[in-house]
This record gives C-alpha cells, structure tokens and sequence, in this order.
C-alpha cells in the first residue's frame, strides 16, 4: 500500500469511529445541540468556519480549517460529519474532496479526493437515495458524477458529459455548465448551463451513479430566451414545479415538471430586480424554505434579498419582501437545519451577514450579526 493510500485508510477508519457509536451505531451529537458548525467557501484558498447558536443566532468565528484548494463550492453531508469541497481552478483539471468534520472544534481532516475530469469545478449536490454526488464544471461546460460510500467518503468517478452551446452575451461563448440537481423520481438530472441558454435533462441511473446523454430526435433539454444564463434550480416540495434563477437576466422562472416525460414547461418568469433598476442584473442563488411555502433570491446586481411566497397548487410566487443583504457583491446564502436563521456571503464586502427568518411570513430581519471572511461566496451548515 502507497503512504497515501495508508493515510486514506486510517482517516476512514478514525472517521468511522467518530460516525458510529459502538453499540448502537447512532450518529454521535456535539455537546450542544443547539450548535452548528458553519463552512465557508471563497475565492480564495481556505475553507473558513464559523459556529451558530441556533436559539441565539450568535455566531463565533472558528478560523480557517483548510487551505490549498480554490474552494469555491462547499457542501454538507445531511447526516454524517463530512463536508465536500471543490477546487474550482478555472486553468486545471476540477476535483472535490471530502474532509471529515471534528464536531466538537470544527477542524477539518482530509479523507480523499477525487479529480471531476472538467475545469472550473463550481457547484455540487448530492442526492442522498442513490448516494452520487453531481459536479458542475463552469469552466469546461460538462457535468461529472462520482459514487459516494456509506461512511460519507467520496468513491470512484463514475461519467461525465460534455454540453455544447453559447449565447449572445460575452459570457456565452461556450458551453457553462453551473449546477446539477438529481430530481424527486431519481430518473434525470438537471443541468442550468449558463453559456448554452439551457437546461440540459439528462438521465440518470441511482444503481450505477450514471449520467447518460440526451440523445434522439427530440431532446429533453429546456431551452432558454437568448441571454438568460441560466445559473441554479430549486425543486418545490412537492417536486412538481422548478425555481430556475437565471444570472444574466436576474429573473425567477417557474418551470413544470413532467417526471413522467423528463420535460419542463414554463408557467412564469418573475423578475427579481426592482422597477427602474439601471444597473447590471445578476442573480446568484435560490432556495426554497424547508417548509416549501416561501422562495428566497439573492440578487447580486442589487446587494439584495426577495422573499416570495410559493402558491403550492400553481407553483405561482408572490412577492413577500425585498431588502438589503447588508453587503456587496451578494454570491450564495444557506438556511440552517432549524430553518430559523439564513447566512449570506458577501463577496466583495468580505462578510458573512446572518438575518432570522419569521416561519409565519417567510420574511427576514437583519440581525446585525456578520463575520469577516476573505471573498466568501458559498455557505454550508453541519449540526
């Protein structure tokens, strides 16, 4: 066995211990349950972290836990102590690698890592039913699987394919593939691609973590207005409406979804930026609440939050609120697992500003909490 590969082997099995409690094999809880840990993904080349009080809100700053990556992209396991990251350098071959979470001080630990076979590796997702984690690369415009093993350590890369296409903008020269969403009936995987005007539906197999082409005379794939740029997609509830936040144009669209016939159809595209906005639109990311009954947008172009309310029989949105995200340059948020509070990443301001959301209107109020991370631009949550 190579030195690295015994490195490998006893961080899994020092991983395992921690994951599994020897009688019952039940998830071990920190100390307090009321924490959790907050990772911070940025242009730079560490992974931050900070540490929420989720009764208070009170933040603590943690302090960089990892360093030699370009970790644009971070994404929690939602049960085990692990967190992915991606090294999005636009000029080499992508990867994600896995770090298992010390949940008592926040220090993060190599596992492994693996290469995604595209460049600028800038979005993951993991759908947890068939265990594969899906990675965008911008760069390259293609989209990768990989295997993920039970203990929460990355498996073998698995398929990619590689997207065409290109739009009006300077942007769009060429295919830009930005996230990928494995959706409810486990048959397809959507695929905003920002350069193509599209959203690629490709499909997926959850036994063998393979992606497979849109091939044949009448393709899945959704096309989009010239100069969209389609960014990132939100499923509602109950999956049978797409959110699909387009970045050149800062508009919402709400997309039907056929499961059945791996089709989208639009119903209606909501725009995000205020009336008689003269500035550069952007949009940089969407969620639905963990309730399903409210969308929140991040609207780069404005430094602002949008709150809508989500009609579930229509999938129609109805503005809630607008307001400011306390920071410039506005590039991802999360929603902790209590669904209390939301933490925004401020690129250019070099913030993390933390804003509590009320259950019953959906809406956000400023906590005047922040932390002071170099360009943070992706936020992920580990209790």
């Amino acid at each position: 066995m190579t030195r690295y590969g015994m490195v490998v082997a006893i961080v899994l099995l020092m991983l395992s211990a921690v994951i599994y409690s020897p009688g019952s094999g039940a998830a071990t809880l920190p100390k307090n349950p009321q924490t959790e840990l907050v990772y911070v993904g940025t242009q730079g080349s560490q992974i931050h972290a900070l540490r929420i009080d989720t009764s208070t809100g009170k933040l603590t700053m943690i302090g960089p836990v990892a360093e030699g990556l370009r970790p644009t992209w971070v994404l929690a396991h939602p049960e085990l102590p692990i967190l992915y990251a991606v090294d999005d350098e636009s000029a080499k071959e992508g990867s994600v690698t896995a770090y298992a979470v010390n949940r008592e001080t926040g220090a993060l630990t190599k596992v492994n890592r693996v290469a995604t076979k595209g460049n600028g590796t800038t979005n993951l997702s993991l759908d947890m039913h068939s265990m594969t984690l899906l990675a965008a690369n911008y760069n390259s415009g293609s989209v990768s699987s990989i295997a993920v093993n039970r203990n929460g350590s990355l498996g073998p890369f698995v398929s990619m394919i590689q997207e065409t296409g290109s739009g009006p903008n300077k942007r769009q020269a060429s295919a830009h593939a930005h996230s990928a969403t494995v959706d409810p009936s486990e048959r397809y995987a959507l695929v905003p691609d920002l350069g193509a005007d599209r959203v690629f539906v490709y499909g997926f197999d959850p036994a063998t973590h393979e992606l497979t082409p849109d091939g044949g005379p009448d393709p899945h794939s959704f096309a989009l207005p010239p100069g969209s740029g389609p960014r990132h997609a939100a499923f509602g509830l109950n999956g049978q409406f797409v959110y699909l936040l387009n970045e050149l144009t800062a508009e919402i669209m709400v997309l039907r979804w056929d499961a059945s016939q791996g089709r989208l159809t639009q119903v209606r595209a909501v725009q995000t930026s205020s009336d008689g906005f003269k500035g550069i639109k952007s949009g940089a990311e969407v969620a639905v609440s963990h309730d399903g009954r409210f969308l929140y947008v991040e609207n780069r172009g404005e430094n602002a939050i949008v709150v809508y309310r989500v009609n579930p029989d229509s999938g129609e949105l109805s503005l809630v609120q607008r307001t400011s995200s306390d920071g410039n340059k506005p590039w991802g948020f999360a929603i902790d697992s209590s669904g209390k509070w939301l933490l925004v990443a401020n690129q250019q301001s070099g913030t993390v500003h933390e804003f509590s959301i009320d259950p019953a209107s959906g809406m956000v109020s400023d906590t005047r909490q922040s932390a002071d991370v170099p360009a943070p631009v992706s936020i992920a949550f580990v209790k």
